[in-house]
C-alpha cells in the first residue's frame, strides 16, 4: 500500500476555534504541537498530516481535494458553497458548548426593527453570500459590503446595519448594539471530500478520529465518582446518584460493603458528596474523564 494511501490530510481551524480544537484533540488522545511560524502542526500519529488554516478556507480546500478532511464551521461551508460530505457535527465553540450565531445587528437607537426595514440600506459583514441569500429570501434589496474585521464599530457612521457572529451576545450589548434577527446557527463540523469519503482506508481513519473526538466531547463537564458503601445502604445511595446509566455496584470481598462507581456532571459533585457521606459512603474518589465512548 502506498504512503499517500496511508496518509490522511486534515485541516484544523486557526483563530478563535484553534485552542478549543487543539484541547479537544488532546483529550481525544492526539498530541498536536503548533509552531508559530508554520501552518503544518505536528502530531503523534504518523498517518495524519495536519494543516492549520483559517476556518473560512477549510471547506473550499476540502472540496478541491487539497485536504482529505477538516474541521470548520457549518456557516463557512454554506458561505463558500463547498461540496463536501459532513461526517459529523461537533458541538463546541470558542467559550461554551452553545452554537455561534450569525445575527443582524443595529445600534440600540436605530429605527430598524426587522429585515424589511433594510430596503436600500447598507450592510457590512464578513459573510457576504450568507447575508445576500438572507435578504433575497425576504425580498429585500440592500447593499452588502465585505468587512475585513472590527465590523461592530462600523455602525452607524459607515453602515446602517451589520451581520456579525456572536456566541453570547455580550460584546454586542457592551457596544450598545441590538440584535434584530438570527440568520443562522453554526457549530463546527468534521467534513470530508467526496473522494476521501469513498476511500475505504481514509473513511475508516476519519470515523476513528470522529469517535474519539465525540467521546472527548461527551466527557466534557463530567467526572467519575467511586466509593465504598454499606450493603444495607446501596439502594439509598443509588437513588441520589444522577448517573447516565445504572451505577456499577461490586461486592467487596469478605465484608458487608460494596463498591459503587458512576459518571455524573461535575457541577453536581459538590452537592452529591455530602449526601453520600451522610448515607455512610466512605473512600469517595472523584476523578477526571477524557473520553466517554458509547
Amino acid at each position: 500500500m502506498s504512503e499517500s494511501k496511508n496518509t490522511l490530510r486534515l485541516g484544523l481551524p486557526k483563530g478563535s476555534l484553534q485552542e478549543p480544537t487543539l484541547e479537544l484533540f488532546k483529550r481525544a488522545g492526539f498530541n498536536v504541537v503548533v509552531s508559530s511560524r508554520s501552518y503544518r502542526p505536528t502530531v503523534d500519529d504518523d498517518e495524519l498530516e495536519l494543516r492549520l488554516l483559517r476556518a473560512q478556507e477549510i471547506g473550499r480546500y476540502v472540496d478541491h481535494g487539497f485536504l482529505d478532511c477538516g474541521i470548520t464551521g457549518r456557516d463557512w461551508i454554506a458561505e463558500n458553497g463547498a461540496d463536501v460530505e459532513v461526517i459529523t457535527d461537533l458541538r463546541y465553540s470558542k467559550a461554551t458548548s452553545k452554537p455561534t450565531r450569525w445575527v443582524l445587528v443595529v445600534p440600540d437607537d436605530s429605527p430598524i426593527q426587522s429585515v424589511k426595514d433594510l430596503q436600500g440600506k447598507r450592510i457590512a459583514t464578513e459573510a457576504v453570500g450568507l447575508t445576500q441569500r438572507y435578504l433575497e429570501s425576504h425580498g429585500v434589496k440592500a447593499e452588502v459590503e465585505f468587512s475585513w474585521g472590527a465590523t461592530e464599530v462600523k455602525v452607524p457612521e459607515l453602515v446602517d446595519a451589520i451581520v456579525d457572529i456572536t456566541e453570547t451576545g455580550s460584546s454586542l450589548r457592551a457596544n450598545k448594539l441590538r440584535i434584530v434577527d438570527t440568520l443562522m446557527e453554526s457549530y463546527p463540523q468534521f467534513v470530508s471530500s467526496r473522494a476521501a469519503a469513498k476511500d475505504a482506508w481514509k473513511r475508516e481513519k476519519m470515523e476513528t478520529i470522529v469517535m474519539l473526538l465525540k467521546g472527548a466531547l461527551e466527557a466534557r463537564d463530567k467526572v467519575g465518582l467511586k466509593m465504598n458503601v454499606p450493603a444495607a445502604k446501596v439502594a439509598e445511595v443509588v437513588a441520589v446518584l444522577p448517573s447516565q446509566r445504572s451505577p456499577t455496584v461490586s461486592q467487596l470481598a469478605g465484608c458487608d460493603w460494596v463498591a459503587v462507581e458512576t459518571v455524573i456532571a461535575e457541577a453536581t459533585v459538590r452537592l452529591i458528596i455530602p449526601r453520600l457521606k451522610a448515607l455512610g459512603a466512605e473512600g469517595i474518589v472523584e476523578y477526571p474523564l477524557n473520553k466517554i465512548v458509547h
